[in-house]
């Protein structure tokens, strides 16, 4: 039995982009510019619907809302279902916005293929959506796994370098590889209980042994994708290839899966073992926030610094997640959707520089404040933001992170906080090499500030970082109850 209710502005949101997609199929590959129209026409119209599910968000209960279910297959207890709550809320509105950007940044730099181009781009923003609303573990490893094919295509075909197929097929095989083992306890899973429904798995208890089972098959999947060291391998490379777009959406959206797979699924159905294993990912944050912020010291590529110093905050943010107390759990939420801002401004940054001057390599930049005003003011703002500047929206995650885990050991704390020192150091140092010094005129001659479009892309994240920074409690307040109930199933 069919039952999809088409006015739900979930269902809008889903399935908005694959009318986007239907659209552009029919017109033909040689009108550019209304193929470009009609993609940021959609992306648009998808943010709108995404804006109307925060307008209509009942913030005073963990249920999941605007809840849907189509019988796929009756005979042996498959649905689809989707709905949310205040977790993923703002993860698919994180995502409706990027897309948007991405659409934009990607205007003028892309030079073939752009009707191709354009489809992949909402396709991915079709699979991540579902992924953060969908409430089966079957769909869920569906969309989960489909994410890889577009985002290999995004990178394989459109990257801007000679490694792009090798960077692209590193990034599939590790990511396909980390989740079959989550695949096989799905199988196990559904034959024991019977279903993959996740409103009632999170209800089922499961012995402490299969728990550790279980919990160790998700933890491969989700740990590849946030990445976690020793995991992390094929980020920076992927980065460094993949388009400016690419790595906006993949900074900005595909890093935060993982950890939204943790909260949604590994602590509320497998609490013993998310206990039990707590240990484990607090050395391997640990790890990741020092040795990241060390390697990140030591690059020359631009993209490769702002990589690795993802793998430092995606450090704090499973921090928070294993803290397993209430500050823990929302500042890492923050800092999730801060740092898919942040570190997205600071691609798109890059992004403008690689689009003037055909190069990522710091040694020839220098100096661009004195011709490059504007950008420099924003490129300012972003890395203040991505060191965890007071006013700023990673400020206020990782305080709340740093209160979590204060409850639970004071040395951690403390090594995590050294993270927050080496942070401020490559930041600083990255805008200090690009920025100031002299201008390297035997490299370049001609220089360009930002131009409208460019200005206009990066107006909206200024505001949203500043906003979460000063104003958090209308994002908290959202999350508040959802992570109340996610406590109360831990406890």
């Amino acid at each position: 039995m069919l039952n999809l209710e088409f006015y739900n502005p979930l269902i809008l949101v889903s399935f908005t982009p694959l009318l986007g997609i239907f659209i552009l199929f029919i017109i033909p590959s040689a009108n550019i510019y209304l193929c470009r129209l009609i993609a940021l026409g959609i992306t648009c119209l998808t943010f709108l619907w995404s804006l109307f599910l925060w307008i209509q968000f009942d913030n005073t209960t963990s249920l999941f809302q605007f809840s849907n279910t189509y019988n796929w297959i009756y005979s042996i207890n498959l649905y689809y279902t989707i709905g949310i709550d205040g977790v993923s809320l703002f993860f698919i509105l994180l995502t409706t916005l990027l897309t948007i950007f991405c659409i934009l940044i990607s205007w003028e730099s892309v030079k073939f293929l752009i009707k191709e181009y354009l489809i992949c781009f909402l396709l991915l923003e079709f699979l991540l959506i579902q992924v953060f609303c969908v409430l089966d573990l079957l769909w869920f490893y569906i969309f989960f796994e489909s994410v890889l094919i577009p985002m290999f295509l995004i990178i394989g075909v459109w990257g801007s370098r000679e490694r792009k197929i090798r960077a692209a097929y590193q990034f599939f095989l590790y990511t396909l590889v980390g989740s079959l083992l989550m695949l096989l306890a799905l199988l196990v899973i559904y034959f024991e209980v019977g279903t993959m429904d996740f409103q009632i798995l999170q209800h089922y208890t499961f012995s402490e042994y299969k728990q550790i089972i279980f919990w160790l098959a998700f933890f491969s999947s989700f740990a590849v994708k946030i990445p976690m060291i020793p995991f992390h391998i094929w980020l920076p490379e992927a980065h460094a290839e993949a388009p400016t777009a690419g790595s906006v959406i993949l900074a900005g959206i595909l890093l935060k899966m993982g950890g939204y797979g943790f909260l949604r699924f590994s602590l509320p159905m497998f609490p013993e073992a998310s206990i039990y294993f707590t240990p484990l990912v607090f050395t391997l944050s640990i790890i990741a926030i020092l040795y990241a912020s060390l390697t990140t010291l030591r690059q020359i590529d631009l993209k490769k610094i702002i990589a690795y110093s993802s793998v430092s905050h995606m450090g704090f943010v499973t921090i928070g997640i294993f803290s397993l107390n209430l500050h823990g759990i929302e500042g890492s939420i923050l800092l999730m959707l801060s740092h898919g801002l942040v570190s997205s401004a600071l691609f798109l940054c890059i992004g403008i520089l690689y689009d003037r001057y055909k190069t990522r390599i710091l040694k020839y930049y220098g100096g661009l404040i004195q011709v490059m005003p504007l950008f420099g003011t924003f490129f300012l703002f972003f890395t203040f933001a991505n060191l965890g500047f007071p006013g700023t929206s990673s400020f206020v995650g990782e305080l709340l992170v740093l209160m979590g885990v204060f409850q639970i050991n004071r040395i951690l704390t403390f090594l995590a906080s050294m993270g927050i020192i080496l942070g401020a150091a490559y930041s600083i140092w990255l805008f200090n090499r690009v920025s100031f010094g002299s201008l390297k005129i035997q490299y370049f001659e001609h220089f360009q500030d930002v131009s409208r479009r460019e200005f206009w892309i990066l107006v909206p994240l200024t505001f949203i970082i500043l906003w979460m920074g000063i104003y958090p409690t209308s994002f908290l307040s959202e999350l508040h109850f959802s992570v109340v109930s996610l406590m109360e199933q831990l406890f």
